[in-house]
This record gives C-alpha cells, sequence and structure tokens, in this order.
C-alpha cells in the first residue's frame, strides 16, 4: 500500500490530518498464523497488557515454541492448560479455536481469497470469537484496508473526544459509520490512527501524573 496515497486521502479529515501530521501510524507486525493469532487475541482480552504478556509467556512455554499448532493444545488436559492463568471461559474458548482449525484444517488455508465479511462469518461460527476478535484478525494479521471495529471502546472514545460525539450504543455505531465514510477505503488504517492517538494520550495522562 501507498502510505503517500492512504495519508492524502485521510488527510480530507482535518481532525486526522492533525493526527497525521504529529505521530506515526500503530505497527503491528503480522505473525503469518491466524490460528495463533486468535489464541493471542483470547488470552488478552479484557486484562492488562503486562499481565497478558505474562500468561501468553507461560502458554508459550507450556506448549514448547511460538508456532504451536491446534494438536498441541488438544493434546493438553483443561486444568492443565487454565494454570497458565486463564479463566475457564478463556480456557474454553482456546479449546473451541484449536477444536475448529483442527476440524475444518484451516492451518494452511488461503484466507486472501476470501472477502471481509466471509471470514468475520466463518470466524464467529467459533465460541468465543466475536466480531470485535475477527476485526482485530482483518486489521494486524490479514492487513486489510477497510475495517471500521465501531465495539473497539478505545475507537469509540477517540471519535467522542475528537468528533465531540456523547451518543451510546447503536447511536454511537451509526454516528460512527457516518464520519468513518470518508474515510474509506483505508478506515483500517484510519483506526491505526486513531490508536496511535490514544496511546498517546495515555502516555501524556502518565507523564502528569509522574511530575
Amino acid at each position: 500500500m501507498n502510505c503517500k496515497v492512504v495519508e492524502d486521502h485521510l488527510s480530507n479529515d482535518i481532525v486526522l490530518k492533525n493526527i497525521i501530521k504529529q505521530l506515526s501510524i500503530l505497527n503491528i507486525p503480522r505473525s503469518g498464523n491466524v490460528y495463533n493469532e486468535l489464541v493471542k487475541n483470547i488470552v488478552y482480552q479484557q486484562i492488562s497488557y503486562k499481565v497478558a504478556d505474562v500468561i501468553y509467556g507461560r502458554l508459550l512455554r507450556l506448549l514448547g515454541h511460538e508456532a504451536y499448532l491446534p494438536k498441541d493444545v488438544l493434546a493438553l488436559e483443561f486444568d492443565t492448560l487454565k494454570s497458565v492463568g486463564l479463566s475457564r471461559p478463556k480456557t474454553q474458548y482456546v479449546i473451541n479455536i484449536s477444536q475448529y482449525f483442527n476440524d475444518e484444517n484451516l492451518l494452511g488455508y488461503n484466507w486472501e481469497n476470501d472477502s471481509d465479511e466471509e471470514i468475520i462469518r466463518r470466524l464467529t461460527e467459533i465460541k468465543g470469537v466475536g466480531t470485535w476478535t475477527a476485526e482485530m484478525i482483518l486489521i494486524f494479521e490479514l492487513k486489510r484496508p477497510d475495517i471500521l471495529p465501531v465495539k473497539d471502546l478505545a475507537i469509540q472514545q477517540a471519535i467522542r473526544t475528537l468528533y465531540g460525539i456523547t451518543s451510546e450504543n447503536k447511536a454511537l455505531y451509526n454516528e460512527m459509520y457516518v464520519i468513518a465514510e470518508s474515510w474509506r477505503p483505508y478506515r483500517s488504517y484510519a483506526t491505526l490512527y486513531l490508536w496511535s492517538w490514544c496511546r498517546n494520550q495515555a502516555l501524556i495522562k502518565n507523564s502528569i501524573k509522574t511530575t
């Protein structure tokens, strides 16, 4: 993707233009493995990154390597898998993902041939994998350019603050879609800039607290 083309397009939005001038886009390298990324997403949900790093590190040590396979997880007893620090529901979700990928023979699957909607439909068939999780896979692992995760709390807060929105729930989603319409076909990139903005705001708040 031509970064200059993306930046020029998104800069038509004055809010994004100011962010693009000040901050670099959030860049997380892809691992090349949708299965591993799905499991990692489950581990990291609803807990701090610091705690999640510890738990995922324990999981990797238990499995013996970073490129673990569904069969490696399925070979473990439930309580053994849970012992790395996973909650009972998360333990089951990791097993569900592993069973699904094993049964559907998806490790070598070419996701590039599927549309965004098809991938979301397929992944959300797995109990424990919601739309938000599937969208994270589309943005970070499959590098799809036009995803807007309206249920992401950080993106909601960023858009509320930057665009002066006070609505909630479905009304908020609708307003987010309207604002983001001009970002097409690069809504994923706009989202990555907004996450960068959120991280920068957190750094500013932390620096104020420590002074």
